[in-house]
């Protein structure tokens, strides 16, 4: 996976990097609802005071140095103040005008940037742009926090794929279905309650036949608030049957296969080769400018991932119960990221390094 950025914030002050954490905290309330633009937070200060701060809210509407620009008062302080923004000012024109030359006309004195955007629309042209407009800018302060932020950004930009991130439950004992591939209910229900959260957080969610069959899932948002991600399912042969849920056209939904391409009702299907069928369909999403992607199963297509080394992230719930037999639960190298206890039930989260 893409790795963080080095941390550069020595050089900077405290207030620097206290200033920058609020634009990340800012940042964050972006989440789910600015793919496929990346989440950014901006604070303006004068004399080491907050004038005006923003973030982007949704995608197609304003950025967060246009937001925060707005919310000065007095923008006659603009010349004296300091912009802090979590990602390089934008300069190209898109659904909105570029930041960098924003920034420009307002005259702000000084621009500290956490990390520059690996755009190549962008690239350092809206830092090249400030600095010619005689603009302090300074990069690198908490970037690898910035970095990890947007790290589904990065990624869609760099590898030119969504961010993977494999999610299952499994039982104390390894497995994550019967043998009849029964699994529910083997986490809590505070487990599947941050699991919709997580559903409405991501761009998209797939399953492969057996999960779809065995357990007709809606793939939907539910015990949370939020928008449902665009359904995805992997059916090569097109075997599963049209009433199942997935196919009720209520969601944009995806269905990768090896017969035909095609669309009717708010589903579309799409022709692969079984060659590289995984790395075809990741690439298809790219193209389809889609961050994110919860691959929530089953067994075999989870393992698919594992196996063809195209995972960024794994969230994996173990839950006190045994099955004793079943399906067994994917088995993977490395050491967790992050524990937490989910009311009984385990939770480790893991990076492909």
């Amino acid at each position: 996976m893409i790795q963080s950025k080095a941390n550069i914030t020595s050089h900077f002050s405290a207030d620097d990097i206290r200033f920058m954490q609020r634009a990340l905290d800012l940042a964050a309330y972006g989440r789910g609802r600015v793919s496929p633009n990346p989440m950014v937070g901006c604070v303006i200060t004068h004399n080491a005071k907050i004038i005006g701060e923003g973030w982007h809210r949704k995608y197609g509407e304003a950025h967060a140095e246009v937001n925060a620009i707005n919310s000065v008062a007095d923008k006659s302080l603009l010349p004296e103040s300091t912009c802090y923004v979590t990602l390089e000012p934008c300069a190209h024109h898109g659904k909105t005008p570029p930041c960098a030359d924003l920034l420009i006309s307002m005259k702000v004195k000084r621009v500290v940037i956490a990390v520059v955007d690996s755009n190549p629309l962008v690239g350092g042209q809206g830092i090249d742009r400030m600095k010619a407009a005689g603009i302090q800018v300074e990069t690198g302060c908490l970037q690898s926090e910035a970095w990890e932020q947007n790290i589904r950004f990065f990624t869609l930009i760099e590898k030119n794929r969504p961010y993977v991130i494999l999610k299952w439950a499994q039982t104390r004992d390894g497995y994550i279905a019967r043998q009849n591939y029964d699994s529910k209910w083997i986490s809590n229900t505070y487990s599947r309650s941050l699991v919709h959260q997580w559903r409405a957080e991501e761009d998209a969610i797939l399953v492969g036949p057996g999960t779809a069959l065995y357990d007709n899932p809606n793939l939907n948002v539910r015990s949370w608030v939020g928008a449902n991600p665009i359904r995805i399912v992997i059916d090569r042969k097109l075997r599963l049957d049209n009433a199942l849920q997935l196919f009720d056209g209520s969601i944009p939904t995806l269905i990768y296969n090896c017969q035909k391409t095609g669309n009717k009702e708010n589903i579309e299907w799409i022709k692969l080769d079984e060659e590289q069928f995984l790395e075809s369909l990741l690439q298809d999403l790219g193209e389809r400018r889609i961050q994110s992607v919860i691959v929530e199963g089953g067994a075999a297509v989870l393992n698919a991932f594992i196996n063809a080394d195209l995972w960024d992230e794994a969230r994996v719930f173990t839950s006190a119960m045994n099955f004793g037999t079943g399906i067994e639960a994917p088995r993977f190298s490395g050491q967790p990221i992050a524990e937490s206890n989910i009311t009984g039930d385990e939770l480790k989260v893991y990076r492909n390094r």
